[in-house]
């Protein structure tokens, strides 16, 4: 049975530490998916353009900073009586498993302090630290798909950033290659989108939930395609490496094995990589709660190694 929630914004608090997970409401419509043709900068992987019918959903206002990541990793709260859990989801904390102990500076030297967004994570960690969240709070969380990502980056617009096409403003709203000193910085900076999302462009790329496929829209399964094999997975938004093409509300990148090339163990991690400091991630809750076999089809690795 499915569960239909409110539609205001929440913030989510973290018993037995100061980290907090605002949520925006996003509400439910249809918008096209992909890029014109003519657009400037338009990839073939970003057509052709289809209509999406998105349900609503909550989003991050935030990349998931090192803050609330490293509590996933440390675990320290996992034992604490979280009073105002929700019902959503009863699963045994104990039984999802953690993300290995960082064995360098995952930063690479650009700063893990609790508003910088957690970097070098693979998209199976990101599904993890969703598994757990959700045990932890009781409200299930996921990552987003490639779709719902898209809606909630246009935020009503049909042109490639939400503000329009004048490139001359994206520095009002994204780190990228022309402001970012070649760094990230610490999330919410930046004006927001007009739908209340911070850093949806630029600052760090953001998985998705879906495989990605060269040929774009052409034979996916829409609005989501399951993830199958380990590469390539889609990430959205640019990061503060990309130019502004990149950060076009329809651009999509796709996830590389050489992410992990100087990992030095073997097998190599199944939590970290060593070269995606440019990656990271943030989180969305469903407002119809759906049945918990589909929570796991959105939670599970499907077997990869």
């Amino acid at each position: 049975m499915l569960i239909t929630h409110g539609q205001e914004s929440y913030t989510e608090t973290l018993l037995g530490s100061t980290a907090t997970l605002e949520m925006v409401s996003i509400p439910p419509g249809s918008f096209l998916m992909g890029s014109k043709a003519d657009e400037i900068g338009r990839d073939l992987d970003e057509g052709p353009v289809r209509e999406i019918q998105v349900d609503g959903f909550w989003m991050s206002k935030f990349e998931v900073t090192w803050e609330l990541y490293n509590l996933f990793v440390e675990r320290g709260i996992d034992h604490l009586n979280h009073k105002t859990k929700g019902e959503e989801v009863q699963l045994d904390i104990d039984g999802i498993s953690g993300a290995t102990t960082p064995y360098v500076d995952m930063s690479l030297g650009m700063g893990r302090e609790k508003d910088y967004p957690a970097v070098n994570v693979t998209q199976r960690a990101a599904s993890a630290f969703c598994q757990w969240l959700s045990a932890i709070t009781g409200r299930y969380y996921r990552l987003p798909t490639e779709a719902e990502w898209e809606y909630a980056a246009r935020a009503g617009s049909v042109d490639p950033y939400h503000f329009g096409t004048d490139i001359s403003q994206l520095g009002g709203f994204a780190w990228f290659q022309n402001n970012s000193n070649d760094t990230y910085h610490p999330v919410g900076e930046k004006k927001p989108n007009p739908w209340g999302l911070y850093d949806m462009y630029g600052n760090v790329a953001e998985w998705t939930l879906d495989q990605y496929k060269a040929d774009g829209y052409q034979n996916t399964i829409l609005p989501f395609e399951p993830v199958v094999t380990e590469y390539p997975i889609v990430l959205r938004g640019g990061s503060f490496k990309d130019g502004p093409e990149q950060l076009r509300s329809a651009s999509r990148l796709d996830s590389k094995p050489i992410w992990k090339e100087r990992d030095p163990q073997f097998p190599r991690s199944k939590w970290w990589f060593t070269d995606a400091a440019f990656v990271g991630f943030r989180v969305v809750r469903p407002k119809e709660v759906p049945p918990k076999e589909e929570m796991n089809e959105y939670w599970s690795d499907n077997g990869l190694e």
